[in-house]
């Protein structure tokens, strides 16, 4: 017997965002999301798209560096999900209402520690952990309802409110996939 879910989340689409939601320093970001589909139909979309995107890639070209300290693309895609991660745990503590200020964090730093291990995963076993995060962010939104949604905190010195968080993490896939495109492939 299957469980049966409700979702309290009500469909909104990127366009729906003001720029008060979120840092200038996240603006690419969002300009990278489409608005033709809702957020979580956008959070799943994106997640094909991408798994299908990663495996057309040619396998030489995944320890590729195209300038000395630039990550490999193996690299990239631990950093993708390291920082959704971070950006579902703000937007959990944001929608429960949670005033506490959150740190940043140091992407360089992260990375720092994984460039080894990164490098030396097997693709299919990193694209099923990139899809477990996925399906865990896509259900935690789901479960938002639309005041949840607009509620906001502060991390990293800046306000954000839970939708610009979703909206945060597909344009982070989209800016790298962009990235693999017009520099790795």
């Amino acid at each position: 017997m299957h469980p049966i879910f409700f979702t309290l989340w009500s469909p909104m689409h990127v366009n729906e965002l003001t720029t008060a939601e979120y840092s200038s320093h996240y603006t690419t970001y969002i300009q990278l999301v489409s608005s033709e589909y809702n957020l979580v139909e956008e959070l799943e979309i994106s997640l094909h798209r991408f798994i299908k995107f990663v495996q057309n890639i040619p396998l030489d070209k995944f320890d590729y560096r195209y300038a000395d300290g630039k990550w490999t693309i193996k690299e990239i895609i631990q950093h993708l999900m390291d920082a959704e991660r971070i950006f579902a745990y703000r937007a959990l503590r944001f929608a429960r209402n949670d005033k506490t200020e959150l740190p940043g964090y140091d992407e360089n730093a992260f990375a720092f520690h994984i460039n080894p291990r990164a490098n030396t995963r097997k693709l299919p076993e990193m694209l099923s952990e990139f899809t477990l995060i996925r399906q865990s962010s896509i259900a935690l939104f789901q479960t938002f309802t639309p005041d949840e949604l607009k509620r906001g905190g502060i991390a990293s010195q800046a306000t954000s409110s839970v939708r610009a968080i979703g909206f945060i993490i597909i344009g982070h896939q989209n800016h790298h996939q962009h990235i693999f495109e017009a520099r790795y492939l």
